[in-house]
């Protein structure tokens, strides 16, 4: 997993990511790992928190405000 250190230099809730193809997992600060997974319904999402997590900006926003739309295991 690659770490996560936010652009912006604030604390995030992300700790680190691993992007795959039609996937993203992600880190927490709590140690928890969830995958995110493309479906018909939220592949632009997941490719939206691929390019956050790339530009080191507001993933762990961007999940906290979209997590009912979310698949992940």
């Amino acid at each position: 997993m690659t770490d996560y250190v936010s652009a912006s230099g604030k604390k995030s809730g992300v700790t680190a990511y691993e992007i795959g193809k039609d996937f993203i997992k992600v880190e927490f600060n709590n140690s928890k790992i969830y995958t995110y997974r493309s479906s018909n319904n939220n592949k632009i999402m997941i490719e939206e928190m691929k390019s956050l997590a790339l530009a080191s900006e507001g993933l762990s926003t961007y999940i906290a405000r979209n997590k009912l739309f979310l698949n992940f295991s």
